[in-house]
């Protein structure tokens, strides 16, 4: 009970600190983000500013992969922990992480990961890592899709100056869908859901976001959930 209402505040704080650093806030597709069941969050990352955007924009409190470093900040570090944050490993296949993601999906969570595992330094997407669809395959749980834009204008320390730029920050919730079944889940099979995830979220990105995945054309299908 305390954990959730410590949450809660913390998303109060993140919704505080965009009126500051953002001029306009807005969020597309609301209505698709399911309110209930085990859910994976698949997101483009911008900036630090995302995972508060994403918080933002979801009708429930989500659970955070975030990288190992985060977790150990002085202060911080233990506010991400109570947040519901727990660490993984970049550069590497970290097992234990994907256990970890796989247990918190299984018991009902929303999970919200970032595939391409490091902010982009070009603004456009970089190529997926396997983690989330290896989540995504083991649990056969719903992927909802999201694509964040403008927030890779919040540079510090100009962020709490709103005339130096126009920081309107979008959030886009896509069609909660499912991978197809595989027979066997394995490095093949994860780079193909790999493309199907990015391509999702590539779909709803201005062309100039979509970076390494911008023509999607001819992904694998996926099967969309139906409202």
């Amino acid at each position: 009970m305390l954990l959730r209402a410590y949450r809660r505040a913390i998303i109060l704080l993140d919704r505080f600190l965009f009126t500051l650093y953002a001029r306009k806030f807005e969020v597309v597709g609301g209505e698709n983000a399911p309110v209930e069941g085990p859910l994976i969050v698949a997101s483009n990352h911008l900036n630090n500013a995302d995972p508060p955007a994403v918080a933002l924009a979801l009708p429930r409190l989500p659970v955070f992969m975030a990288k190992r470093e985060m977790l150990t900040w002085p202060i911080l570090g233990l506010g991400f922990r109570m947040f519901g944050a727990f660490p993984v490993r970049r550069g590497g296949a970290d097992l234990s992480a994907i256990r970890a993601a796989t247990d918190i999906v299984n018991e009902g969570n929303m999970l919200v990961m970032f595939p391409e595992g490091t902010r982009s330094r070009t603004g456009g997407l970089t190529k997926g890592h396997p983690g989330t669809a290896l989540v995504a395959l083991r649990t056969g749980a719903p992927i909802l899709p999201v694509a964040v834009t403008g927030t890779e204008k919040i540079v510090w320390p100009w962020l709490f100056i709103k005339p130096l730029s126009i920081r309107h920050v979008t959030v886009t919730l896509g069609k909660p869908f499912t991978l197809p079944p595989v027979e066997k889940i394995d490095g093949e099979a994860a780079a193909e859901a790999t493309k199907v995830i990015m391509g999702k979220i590539a779909e709803l990105l201005p062309p100039e976001y979509r970076g390494v995945y911008g023509d999607t054309r001819e992904e694998p299908a996926a099967t969309p959930i139906e409202a």
